[in-house]
């Protein structure tokens, strides 16, 4: 389920606000320009490769496209056993922006997305069905978890996808 936790900055133990209704989390992240949608994703099985979601989402995302600008899509997976998991957790956990948005639909598993907005630090866990839309220039991270288990759509505006840019600052809260 999704899930929203908000947490005071310098790092504090307990959020102080936490939400779990979809609509509460979706309205508070509009404040801060972050989009929130829940696609269906039911009957999608994890192990459905990659070209095969892209054309079971098909229509949906050339709407989006069409919507947004965005030019092109690809599919990232990360499994428990992945070979590289433990340095693609390392890289997306530190505090970066994007000069496009970063958009991703959540097919399969979850993942945190850490957005920092003034003197707080939004927590956002983001399940199966969840389309999250960062804007461009947004300082956020992203834990996939110690052992992720996660299937996404990536939308890019730029073909050749997107590039971090580190801000160099810490991402504890």
């Amino acid at each position: 389920m999704t899930a929203l936790h908000v947490f005071q900055r310098p790092q504090t133990t307990e959020p102080i606000q936490s939400l779990s209704r979809f609509d509460d989390i979706r309205t508070f992240l509009s404040q801060a320009g972050i989009v929130l949608e829940r696609w269906d994703v039911s009957g999608v099985d994890k192990r459905t490769d990659g070209a095969q979601l892209l054309a079971q989402f098909h229509d949906s995302i050339e709407a989006l496209k069409q919507r947004e600008g965005y030019q092109s899509a690809d599919v990232i997976a990360l499994t428990p056993d992945h070979k590289d998991r433990i340095a693609l957790r390392e890289k997306f956990l530190q505090e970066h922006t994007h000069s496009e948005d970063e958009v991703r639909l959540f097919v399969h598993g979850s993942g945190t997305f850490f957005v920092p907005v003034g003197n707080q630090v939004v927590k956002l866990v983001c399940h199966a069905g969840d389309l999250l839309r960062v804007p461009a220039n947004t300082p956020h991270w992203f834990d996939s978890g110690e052992y992720p288990d996660f299937v996404a759509i990536r939308i890019f505006t730029n073909p050749e996808g997107w590039v971090g840019h580190l801000t160099g600052r810490s991402t504890f809260y």
